[in-house]
């Protein structure tokens, strides 16, 4: 049996510059391959059940959120923008069989529901990378769009995530498996973030920067809010909290980023996380923008994203 894998024994470098080209999505577990049926039951898909390869085959991007129904209004988007057959009103869910997670498809375009939190999202990635495996997808690029609390931004900026911290500022996923503590690396593709912002500076309707991201186990305490039903700390420690963050670079907070970062980096995948910040969270802890704002805000990064991806494609210089 393989081992699992930590940050002291990830994928070399000498071997990420391997077979750049036409890579298969890779897994990292050698009992797959003795099942007769891989059923991935949170999306009601499986291996015998459906041709995967014939429904996915053609995946280069998997965009992933938080929202089910801001990720279909994404695939819509995408089907305009890719100028693929009809106006995409009518885009299907694929997952429809299960209500745990929503999956739409705009031609090599993939848009799926996370959920909130690191283990929602963990749940949705182990299965999402199986299915592109068993799909034999080949070079494709992860991006979570999503939306954050800002730390010394104006609302609104967008944030591309250098790295993806934890509570402690530490870069790294930790996981109990086992009853052991299994440590993971949570290193993300520097240059497809700054491909990403080299796309929005063209755009140049909005701040957008890279800076690292927080990843919380909480929305309220574990993110140092005052708010919550629980508050065992004062305003002038949450500042000083919030402070600490910021010196040691991070730019905004979220609950998914370090396993987003964590299973994608274990796997090989090419992967980046683009969020908005909704508030700026040293000036309060509540969301106080109208609604109709907060939407215009939550399109930024799918406009960042929307140009990448036609750029990777050809269809602008």
């Amino acid at each position: 049996m393989a081992p699992i894998l930590t940050h002291n024994s990830e994928v070399t470098a000498s071997e990420r510059s391997d077979n750049k080209e036409n890579r298969i999505v890779q897994v990292k577990n050698p009992h797959l391959a003795s099942m007769p049926e891989d059923y991935l039951y949170h999306f009601d898909l499986g291996t015998q059940t459906h041709n995967l390869q014939a429904m996915f085959g053609d995946v280069k991007f998997a965009c992933v959120g938080g929202s089910a129904n801001r990720m279909r209004t994404f695939a819509q988007f995408m089907h305009m923008e890719l100028g693929l057959n009809g106006n995409g009103s009518n885009i299907l869910d694929i997952c429809a069989g299960t209500d745990r997670y929503s999956m739409y498809k705009a031609g090599p375009v993939l848009a799926v529901s996370h959920g909130m939190g690191a283990p929602s999202i963990s749940i949705m990635l182990h299965e999402l990378i199986k299915l592109l495996h068993h799909a034999k997808c080949c070079d494709v690029t992860f991006i979570r769009l999503g939306t954050s609390g800002g730390i010394g931004l104006d609302p609104g900026t967008v944030v591309i995530t250098g790295t993806a911290v934890d509570s402690l500022l530490q870069p790294q996923f930790e996981q109990v498996v086992l009853g052991k503590v299994i440590t993971r690396s949570t290193e993300l593709d520097r240059e497809l973030a700054q491909e990403l912002l080299n796309c929005g500076k063209e755009i140049a309707e909005y701040p957008i920067i890279i800076g690292n991201t927080m990843c919380t186990q909480d929305f309220y305490e574990g993110q140092g809010r005052l708010d919550g039903a629980l508050c065992s700390f004062s305003n002038d420690e949450k500042v000083e909290y919030l402070k600490k963050a910021y010196r040691a670079g991070v730019k905004n907070i979220e609950m998914e980023s370090t396993v987003f970062a964590a299973m994608c980096h274990s796997c090989d995948l090419k992967a980046a996380i683009v969020c908005v910040t909704l508030l700026n969270r040293l000036d309060g802890d509540q969301i106080t923008s109208p609604h109709e704002v907060l939407l215009e805000y939550q399109k930024r990064p799918q406009k960042i994203v929307s140009m990448f991806i036609k750029k990777q494609l050809g269809l602008l210089k």
